[in-house]
């Protein structure tokens, strides 16, 4: 029995390590070889976050230009996102308003955490931590957390913040 079922999206850039993001929270492995994600991939999570029982369930959807047409439909029934960019391509964290603005105005109805992804790739950094952050305010997101699926920085801590954020807007709902 669930207190709470809640849909997320991940969405940013073809590349920018979606997939590994969630292969790394759904199973606390880093598999480097996943393949390009077609349209929509599709897992399930439980948790507790202090003792009330969560579901998960997290689209992970394709970052290829050719797919965003479809993303406004993925996300009808979602309470929470995660803006994923890479902290060694520029451009990726550019396209932050673009993945905004394909959204219509749905950023405002539930939490969405700008997360920089890739952190364990220092040497080859292009975006700084400062820049994600000014740019996360700037566009009244939710939270910033950097993260690095190879490692599992703050893999945990991104998803438990995002359910606290979504928990949080369920209940002062009611």
């Amino acid at each position: 029995m669930y207190d709470a079922i809640f849909k997320v999206v991940i969405f940013g850039d073809a590349g920018c390590g979606k997939t590994t993001l969630l292969k790394r929270y759904m199973t606390g492995l880093f598999i480097p070889d996943t393949r390009m994600t077609i349209g929509v991939d599709f897992e399930t999570k439980n948790l507790a976050i202090d003792s009330v029982q969560v579901k998960l369930m997290v689209w992970d959807f394709a970052g290829e230009e050719r797919f965003r047409f479809i993303f406004p439909k993925y996300i009808r029934g979602a309470m929470g996102g995660i803006l994923l960019y890479d902290i060694t391509n520029y451009s990726s964290l550019s396209h932050v308003y673009d993945w905004l603005s394909i959204m219509n105005g749905a950023h405002e109805q539930f939490p969405i955490i700008l997360s920089g992804g890739k952190a364990d790739l220092e040497v080859s950094r292009e975006v700084t931590f400062d820049e994600g952050l000014k740019i996360a305010r700037s566009m009244d997101l939710d939270d910033f957390i950097e993260c690095s699926s190879k490692t599992g920085e703050n893999i945990g801590t991104l998803f438990e913040n995002l359910t606290k954020k979504m928990l949080n807007m369920a209940f002062t709902e009611q």
